[in-house]
């Protein structure tokens, strides 16, 4: 007797588990609507669109010219140990 009532409480609680899951993961109209723009424009830019993942810096491999350092005749000379 105890055998058929342990089985049916088992499958009575993973019911009530997958159910509170399938509810607890239903989007929400506006999570729907906003993957539903975000899809459309995906679909609607169809590579036509330069991709801004990584945006460039155009400043980050300037080489370095500083005309003061290149004529500087006192650059490398005596310094005062005090």
């Amino acid at each position: 007797m105890k055998r058929p009532l342990i089985i049916t409480i088992i499958v009575i609680i993973i019911a009530i588990a997958v159910g509170g899951y399938l509810y607890l993961s239903k989007k929400t109209p506006e999570e729907q609507a906003a993957a539903a723009l975000e899809e459309s424009l995906q679909s609607a830019t169809g590579g036509t669109l330069p991709s801004f993942a990584t945006p460039e810096n155009p400043l980050e491999n300037v080489p370095e010219i500083n005309p003061i350092d290149k004529i500087n005749p006192f650059k490398d000379g005596y310094k005062n140990p005090f």
